[in-house]
């Protein structure tokens, strides 16, 4: 039987939401611009919700765009349109970062590129990678074992909670 342990219901989330959006204009307060890009789905959709913070307390320019790649096999990476990203500041986005695969992937498509810095947001980290990322943007960090997986409930534009489940 699953056992289901909620970690953030949707007001904590709203609030790590908001924390994160400030965290990443404090740390881009100079730029002229930069790309938030999602990882499909989930990271898009906690992408869309950065931007709508940033669009009201950053001066700057939010692109948004959004990243596609198989998370079991995550060879072929697509984004939702091309840019020159040489000289560019992208924050990637998504939902968990449990091994740091997905994550890092996802960046494979901007390191054909010179971007003037790359840097990683999630909402929950799980501490325990196997693969060499550190995210900059945390919503909430969590120790778990390998067995327990941390979900988010996604319904349509709405984040209502993320548990923990083994």
């Amino acid at each position: 039987m699953e056992n289901k342990n909620v970690i953030l219901t949707q007001e904590a989330i709203e609030k790590k939401i908001e924390r994160i959006a400030y965290e990443i204009y404090e740390h881009n307060y100079d730029e002229p611009s930069i790309i938030l890009a999602g990882i499909w789905d989930r990271g898009s959709i906690l992408t869309q919700k950065i931007a709508a913070h940033l669009q009201r307390i950053a001066p700057f320019k939010v692109e948004v765009m959004e990243i596609k790649l198989d998370k079991q096999k995550p060879a072929e990476v697509e984004l939702s349109h091309q840019l020159d990203f040489t000289g560019k500041v992208i924050v990637v986005i998504d939902d968990v970062a449990n091994s740091g695969r997905t994550m890092l992937y996802a960046l494979k498509p901007f390191l054909q590129f010179l971007p003037k810095k790359i840097q990683t947001a999630v909402l929950v980290d799980r501490r325990h990678k196997s693969f060499p990322l550190s995210v900059d943007f945390v919503g909430y960090s969590l120790a778990t074992t390998l067995q327990d997986m941390v979900m988010v409930d996604v319904s349509g534009e709405k984040i209502s909670s993320a548990y923990l489940t083994n």
